[in-house]
């Protein structure tokens, strides 16, 4: 298994763990796994508190002063703690409250007590606990119950048990003490960890010096003909291709050979498109002969369905005995899994024909990578927009080997990428931690994480469990610990992709601060910009004038004879009779004063002023044209080093103009209110990650 190592280091801790493990040894030898009201008031003792008390008449201060904290176990990202309003009422405070309002929680393996006393004073119940409790006092408790979590956790070797649960609530604040007056205490004894996984092997996967493909018919368009016709129509090599297919002959011009035995060499790639039915002694056979380094399987039917999961869970087994091989055996990838486009490795192996879906190079270098466990996601992200054009589309599927940590631990150590966007309906054992673990380490080197994660309802988590076999867990708990990594979590698909692509376009911009300036020629789309500053708690501002600001804009105005029509303010109405020129200047004006961070354009296509037509009645008016803002933005976007977004409003008679000022690296958005407020989601990332930098580095 993958983890990151546990922030336990036992030197540094006062907690008595000797004493606590005796504790939970001693239930475990009378055939409990729950400690008693009596051992669990010792283990408060030692936490810094108060002896638990069970009063018969729970006093009112309860209700509406009392607090709870608690140390899990979960699934997915190991040992965690929460802390909030606490009582009677603790459900359904956090029902009724916004967003870490009502509790706050976070992993103990990347917190400490400082980070997480920090999130903490955020919410309502820091509010209110205002002078019952001391800082200092909070400080302990965290320290201790983090202490506690990361000792007793899956992650440290010398502990006998795993606390699986251990919750206080209410915890009451008298006369300076902190008074538990309930709690539960549960553990159980550690479980068999998973192999390492030697992910140093997706390097194979990516850049795969040969390929093998199982299951090319030569007589139809079968998924594994496709895919064969994608990997020749990428340009990589038939002479580095091997089809494993009884009768040997070629195909397309690609030797085949009759089985595994008669390889002549160990391949880095082995594609399997075969019917799930015999996958598994196929799974076998590839460990066995130890043919190839690393081994995608495309067909579905691998533990999405009741007949397939206990065949598929086998499977698994047998993947991750391998893995404790002295190579390490060959990593999996899928199964249901669409492929891999790897522009860096030269090949596309999805089973897409590529009629369906051109890929056309639209960034001088690609410096992205997108990972998602559903193939159709990849497929309509790079259909809607294909200006995110990543370097590396990889589709994980069921994850029956390689995790999404895998993957996102691969790409923190690759320089040339720097964004990194993800699809997630669930996450493996463990892999949650793995995955928050390694985005943070890629934030911490200057790299950009946004994610989607499924499950946001009951029936998200439904469909993401018969879809790719994937738990979807608790939603909340992902987003606050993905969250407190620096990751971009999207809300929605539209959000996703504006995320992913002003990320792409924006890495090497200086954001400075949260101040924005705006500049339209339609009013409603100033009044727009200034609605749409705000995302959750963080809001962009609209930025002050500078008295020199000021003067450029007036000149601005004057030689455009806009003066009687329109003031000077931000954002700007600069008037529908502004031209393409005067938008330019407008932008650079906001662009170079020291007291704005970023600017954003509304470029106004339907204004007869504008030169925004592929095509115009009107000679010199359409965008080839030199004076055209598509001929002008572009510079000064190269020049300046801050964020400037283009706005085209409007419809398919302006696409060429977007596509156009798009091609020549302006991030452009098709309304003011999805600039603004993916600006604001990225300027608060962007800022966080600078902050979580300054902290850890």
């Amino acid at each position: 298994m993958n983890n990151p190592t546990s922030a336990f280091t036992e030197s540094s801790l006062s907690f008595d763990f000797e004493e606590a493990g005796g504790l939970l040894a001693k239930a475990a030898s009378e055939q409990r796994d729950s400690l008693s009201i009596n051992e669990l008031s010792q283990l408060c003792t030692g936490l810094g508190l108060q002896s638990l008390t069970r009063p018969e008449r729970l006093p009112e201060a309860i209700l509406t002063q009392s607090m709870f904290v608690e140390i899990r176990n979960t699934r997915e990202f190991g040992m965690i703690i929460s802390a909030g309003l606490g009582g009677v009422n603790q459900e359904q405070f956090a029902t009724s409250f916004a967003k870490d309002e009502a509790k706050v929680c976070a992993s103990t393996t990347l917190t400490d007590a400082s980070a997480f006393f920090e999130l903490f004073k955020r919410s309502f119940c820091y509010k209110q606990l205002a002078g019952l409790v001391t800082d200092e006092q909070l400080l302990s408790c965290f320290s201790g119950m983090i202490a506690l979590a990361n000792y007793f956790s899956p992650d440290n070797p010398k502990a006998s048990y795993v606390i699986d649960c251990l919750a206080i609530n209410p915890l009451i604040f008298t006369d300076g003490l902190m008074i538990p007056l309930d709690g539960h205490c549960r553990f159980s004894e550690p479980a068999d960890g998973l192999a390492a996984r030697p992910i140093e092997k997706i390097g194979k996967l990516l850049h795969p010096e040969s390929i093998g493909i199982i299951g090319v018919s030569a007589s139809k368009m079968n998924f594994g003909r496709i895919i064969l016709k994608n990997l020749l129509g990428s340009g990589y090599d038939a002479a580095r291709m091997t089809i494993v297919r009884p009768g040997g002959g070629e195909i397309d011009g690609v030797n085949c050979v009759d089985n595994l035995d008669a390889l002549t060499h160990k391949l880095d790639l082995f594609i399997v498109a075969i019917g799930a039915e015999g996958v598994f002694d196929l799974v076998d056979e590839v460990i066995a002969s130890d043919a190839a380094e690393s081994v995608m399987l495309v067909p579905g039917g691998l533990g999405e369905t009741q007949n397939s999961y206990e065949p598929a869970a086998a499977m698994k087994k047998r993947i991750n005995a391998a893995h404790l091989q002295k190579n390490g055996g060959p990593v999996f990838l899928g199964g249901n899994c669409l492929g891999v486009v790897s522009h860096p490795g030269g090949y596309d192996s999805w089973f897409i024909p590529r009629e369906r879906l051109p890929k056309p190079q639209k960034k001088a270098q690609r410096h992205s990578a997108l990972i998602s466990q559903s193939g159709a996601f990849m497929v309509t992200r790079l259909s809607k927009n294909p200006w995110l054009d990543p370097a590396y589309m990889t589709a994980l599927g069921n994850q029956s080997d390689i995790s999404h940590g895998d993957m996102l631990s691969y790409y923190v150590d690759q320089e040339t990428i720097d964004t990194i966007g993800v699809y997630i309906e669930g996450f493996n054992d463990l892999d949650g931690l793995a995955f928050a673990d390694a985005a943070r380490r890629a934030v911490l080197k200057g790299k950009q994480v946004i994610v989607y994660k499924a499950g946001r309802t009951n029936a998200g988590k439904s469909s993401a469990l018969g879809h790719t076999a994937s738990e979807a867990g608790d939603y909340s708990l992902c987003e606050s610990i993905l969250k407190q990594a620096g990751v971009m979590v999207a809300k929605d698909f539209t959000e996703f992709d504006d995320l992913f692509y002003i990320a792409s376009c924006m890495h090497n911009r200086v954001v400075g601060g949260r101040r924005v300036a705006g500049v339209s020629g339609a009013g409603f789309e100033t009044v727009g910009m200034a609605d749409s500053i705000a995302s959750g708690r963080f809001s962009l501002e609209m930025s002050l004038i500078e008295p020199s600001t000021a003067k450029q804009l007036e000149n601005i105005l004057v030689a455009k004879r806009l003066d009687a029509l329109m003031e000077v303010r931000n954002p700007i109405d600069i008037n529908p009779g502004a031209d393409d020129e005067a938008h330019v200047q407008c932008t650079q004006a906001f662009a170079e004063a020291s007291n704005v961070d970023a600017v954003v354009v509304g470029l106004d296509p339907l204004s007869p002023m504008m030169r925004t037509l592929a095509q115009c009645s009107r000679p010199g008016f359409d965008l080839d044209s030199e004076l055209s803002v598509a001929q002008l933005l572009p510079a000064l976007v190269r020049e300046q080093q801050k964020p400037i977004i283009g706005v085209v409003d409007g419809g398919g008679l302006y696409d060429a103009m977007a596509e156009k000022l798009m091609d020549q690296g302006v991030c452009v958005f098709r309304s003011c209110e999805r600039a603004m407020e993916s600006l604001a989601r990225y300027t608060e990332a962007r800022l966080f990650a600078d902050q979580l930098r300054s902290q850890l580095q």
